[in-house]
């Protein structure tokens, strides 16, 4: 999720359009922090979890993919009381819907992750909404917290170059991505560290066969650090 350093990034349909009504239904896990609900991707406002091939180090030191076991959590936690109902924050640059979720039994889904030490509070976004609940998990040392771990902005910008995913994430190319499509070509394959901007970038995501190695988390965005 890539916005400015302290406020989402403007969208027109932000200011003018209709906001969506809150989406409720069965999710489907994408990652620690995104689910899908009736086919549209949804980002947790607020938290960041470890990305799907993040590797963490437990208690002894050794290496688990905290990632995955992210996702687990997540998916247990969101079985057990089902439907998820999601309330619309705003739209981040790709037309992704960030909001607020909570079970079927009213508990606050983000809130969640972050007082089990399975994502991060993320101050950048939630301005210390869900402090409290990774203070304790860290002083509980319960998932990340139990070893050593890189916050998951920061292991998104060491492995920008990185394998792409293997399956193709949803995305919706933005229309001034459409417009200069005519200045790009899918030849030669490129790097992130050879394209200059991130318009760049997601139009190389969204239409070419190799485009989705820019993706390094799968979460629809790819060379974030350009963004």
């Amino acid at each position: 999720m890539q916005h400015s350093d302290s406020l989402p990034a403007i969208n027109l349909q932000n200011l003018i359009g209709p906001k969506p009504q809150p989406i409720t239904g069965v999710a489907s896990v994408i990652d620690g922090d995104t689910i899908e609900v009736h086919g549209q991707r949804i980002r947790f406002n607020g938290i960041d979890a470890p990305e799907s091939r993040q590797y963490c180090d437990d208690a002894k030191g050794f290496e688990y993919p905290c990632g995955r076991r992210s996702a687990e959590a997540l998916d247990a936690f969101l079985a057990a009381s089902k439907p998820v109902q999601c309330t619309f924050v705003t739209w981040d640059r790709y037309h992704r819907f960030v909001g607020n979720c909570q079970r079927a039994d009213g508990a606050n889904v983000a809130a969640w992750m972050v007082e089990h030490g399975q994502a991060l509070d993320w101050p950048r976004y939630s301005h210390g909404a869900y402090a409290a609940q990774q203070a304790e998990a860290e002083a509980a040392k319960v998932g990340l917290w139990v070893g050593n771990f890189q916050a998951p902005w920061d292991w998104r910008a060491s492995h920008a170059d990185d394998a792409a995913p293997s399956s193709q994430p949803l995305g919706v190319v933005s229309r001034k991505v459409v417009a200069q499509s005519g200045s790009y070509s899918c030849e030669p394959r490129r790097y992130c560290s050879q394209i200059s901007s991130c318009d760049e970038a997601q139009w190389y995501l969204h239409n070419c066969s190799w485009g989705r190695k820019l993706d390094r988390d799968g979460d629809g965005v790819a060379c974030e650090t350009l963004c």
